[in-house]
């Protein structure tokens, strides 16, 4: 790892919790709403949470479309709703799971399925989702858009904010849904690399089971981010430091390190979701 990607866990700790403090003391706000997985980013945001907010005030929703084992995280005295296990099978199955189990991609079930007003074939937003192009990562967009619609109505019933869990290399690659998991009143993290994210959970005692599992959005079976990028955290923080921190000759790069061409690729494809909307 490049020393530069290194941080002080214990000031990187201060550092977010002043920012935190600040944040809910600007916006006269004490509640919080976090979408929590048993990932170690969103672990380690309410690990960092719960140093600045009394429990009573933090509200963990558990949102996998299907149940993981039994999380290893002290959640005690935090409202915790589960929509996830059964409730989410249940009630996402209704809304989510009914476009993969009904469109099998064959025109005729999507035109048998949808009423008129939805319009033409060309124009039928569910005669195209049906279609084979990038179906898993429309749908898996899907998923991720209703979970924060869940959080947000959340926060709007107790009156609190939405805190996201992002870290700088997702943003870098592009690896989230716009108004979906983008989408939060406030980001901990989001100025920190995955390796950091590591290091700082060390240092907060967030668990070694969640430290150690494969990083996913949970949003398919077996699907994680490694193998969605083809390239490893670690590899990817290298280079986009270099890159983006230092203003580091991309040739020099690429000669560096063996998958730097696929990840710069990557973050030039996506760059364009940290700017939009394009505006006057």
């Amino acid at each position: 790892m490049d020393n530069h990607l290194i941080i002080d866990p214990k000031i990187e700790k201060e550092k977010i919790i002043n920012f935190l403090k600040k944040t809910f003391k600007e916006q006269k706000n004490n509640k919080v709403v976090l979408g929590l997985s048993g990932g170690i980013d969103s672990t380690t945001a309410l690990y960092l949470l719960r140093e600045v907010l009394p429990a009573k005030n933090i509200f963990a929703v558990q949102m996998d479309y299907k149940p993981r084992n039994k999380m290893e995280i002290d959640l005690k005295g935090i409202n915790v709703i589960n929509i996830p296990t059964k409730k989410i099978v249940d009630q996402f199955n209704n809304l989510i799971g009914s476009i993969p189990k009904f469109f099998d991609g064959k025109p005729q079930t999507a035109k048998n399925l949808v009423s008129s007003p939805f319009g033409k074939e060309e124009t039928n937003v569910f005669f195209s989702l049906s279609r084979g192009a990038n179906k898993k990562i429309r749908l898996g967009n899907i998923m991720a858009r209703v979970r924060m619609i869940i959080l947000f109505d959340l926060a709007k019933q107790i009156n609190g904010l939405v805190c996201g869990t992002e870290n700088k290399s997702e943003k870098l690659l592009g690896y989230f849904t716009r108004f979906g998991d983008s989408a939060s009143d406030i980001e901990p993290l989001s100025h920190l690399y995955k390796t950091q994210i590591y290091q700082l959970a060390k240092y907060l005692k967030v668990p070694k089971k969640i430290i150690n599992q494969s990083p996913t959005a949970g949003l398919w079976d077996g699907q994680t981010d490694e193998d969605d990028f083809g390239f490893t955290y670690k590899e990817a923080d290298q280079v986009l430091y270099l890159m983006n921190d230092r203003s580091g000759d991309i040739m020099k790069i690429k000669n560096k390190f063996p998958n730097a061409g696929k990840i710069i690729k990557r973050f030039q494809d996506n760059k364009f979701k940290s700017e939009t909307p394009y505006s006057l």
